[in-house]
């Protein structure tokens, strides 16, 4: 299944991609099936959320999330004004607006947070019911999130693999589903993998047409990093985490001792931050992991002045990878747990480093591994379910193994004996035996340390 880069990496807000986006774009879709027959007087609308959702929906803001598509609200229609407040607003109504009529909705009572009752098919489900004024379901849809701001129904998903999303590769003219098959490819046509990419995309959209996509999302990263880096101030969620980013970044700025990986960390906390203060990033691939490829960019670009074509290279490398990882595992964090989120970023930044470098595409393709192998096994237990603990200094140390592994890779020949097809199986087989305590339900590990507090 092919990918694009621009569907890959989004524009939306904080705190998850999963948790907060997915459930905001189910919502829309929901509300668009039942217009498509007349809306009744006397109706209502609930919506339930499983396992992952319902453990950790609270800190993830998905009850807020839920609301807003609901209430018909996109991500990008949250960029320009402030969300807390429209929710404020929002969460004081009773109903919504829907073809002329009103539809009982109230966020308190008719968002569910079920823990009991699971969904077998993936971690992340949510139920949406329309009902009359009996409380007869006219019409129920079950969702699935699935990490990055993907949903799939209940009728689309795949019970026994990673859930797979994108176009079918038929018409591709460089279709790879693997890391091998990707380079025997770039072998064979004698092209990079940032040309074959491209080409592919070719498919759906001219090259301005793309580049002007890329660079959007450039503009979104750069803007995100410019006002994590001014912001100060206490998270909202309840666990009073200050923010860091503004203090470690005016101390680099006034001291000749440091290196790159106090400005990487600065850069990727102050990312995070946002994320987890509910404010506009992209998905990179999703919002825990939001900060690692901006930061690995950003760094590029202001300390050693990469240019702007080199930017999109970046871009369109880093998503092939993510493409192959999506494809054959998972970026989900309650699906593989952390590994999916960090490693993937991590795995990415990596690769498109190493692209703009000039490295080979075996090159890439080893820093692409070494970055996820040392992420494998990465659990996902953030304290009181925020996107603060430890994910906002994980996306620092992220950052730091994919500038480390490109490093690592361009000084070697692409030769290596784990090869990123490998690595990526073992982190599905991984999650897959991972327990759910480590993978998005703050039900264990580092989770429990404040359960005193």
């Amino acid at each position: 299944m092919f990918i694009s880069a621009l569907e890959l990496f989004k524009i939306g807000i904080g705190p998850s991609s999963s948790h907060t986006m997915g459930p905001m774009v189910a919502a829309q879709d929901f509300i668009t099936r039942i217009q498509k027959n007349p809306i009744k007087e006397g109706c209502s609308i609930r919506c339930t959320l499983k396992d992952s959702l319902a453990y950790t929906g609270k800190g993830h803001s998905s009850d807020c999330a839920v609301t807003l598509g609901l209430h018909g609200y996109q991500a990008k229609d949250l960029l320009k004004i402030d969300p807390n407040e429209l929710i404020k607003q929002l969460w004081g109504k009773s109903s919504i607006t829907l073809g002329g009529k009103s539809v009982a909705f109230h966020p308190k009572t008719d968002i569910i947070f079920d823990t009991k009752d699971t969904l077998k098919q993936h971690p992340n489900g949510m139920v949406f019911e329309y009902l009359n004024a009996d409380q007869k379901i006219l019409c129920q849809q079950t969702y699935f999130s699935i990490g990055g701001g993907f949903i799939l129904p209940l009728e689309e998903i795949n019970q026994l693999q990673a859930p797979l999303i994108g176009k079918p590769t038929t018409k591709h003219p460089y279709a790879f589903d693997s890391a091998d098959q990707m380079l025997e490819m770039s072998t064979t046509s004698n092209l990079s993998i940032t040309q074959m990419k491209r080409v592919n995309e070719a498919q759906y959209q001219s090259q301005q047409s793309l580049d002007n996509g890329l660079d959007k999302i450039w503009q979104a990263m750069k803007i995100c990093i410019h006002r994590g880096l001014k912001a100060e101030g206490i998270l909202p969620g309840g666990l009073n985490t200050p923010r860091r980013a503004k203090n470690l970044y005016q101390q680099l700025r006034h001291s000749k001792d440091n290196d790159a990986n106090d400005w990487l960390c600065a850069y990727a906390m102050a990312v995070n931050e946002e994320n987890a203060a509910g404010h506009m990033v992209v998905t990179a691939p999703t919002n825990g992991a939001a900060g690692i490829i901006p930061a690995v960019l950003y760094y590029l670009v202001e300390h050693q002045k990469i240019n702007a074509q080199q930017v999109r290279d970046f871009l369109l490398t880093a998503s092939a990878i993510g493409g192959l990882i999506k494809h054959n595992s998972s970026i989900s964090g309650a699906e593989v747990g952390c590994q999916g989120e960090v490693g993937s970023a991590s795995s990415m930044a990596a690769a498109g480093m190493c692209a703009v470098k000039s490295g080979s595409s075996a090159q890439i393709e080893n820093a692409a591994e070494i970055a996820l192998e040392h992420h494998l096994g990465l659990t996902c237990d953030p304290i009181k379910g925020l996107v603060q603990i430890p994910c906002i200094e994980r996306n620092g140390f992220g950052a730091i193994s994919a500038h480390l592994a490109a490093s690592i890779a361009l000084k070697e020949d692409g030769q290596h004996i784990v090869s990123l097809d490998k690595c990526i199986e073992t982190m599905k087989k991984t999650g897959f035996d991972m327990s759910k305590k480590y993978k998005e339900t703050s039900l264990g590990g580092l989770a429990l340390s404040m359960t005193e507090c």
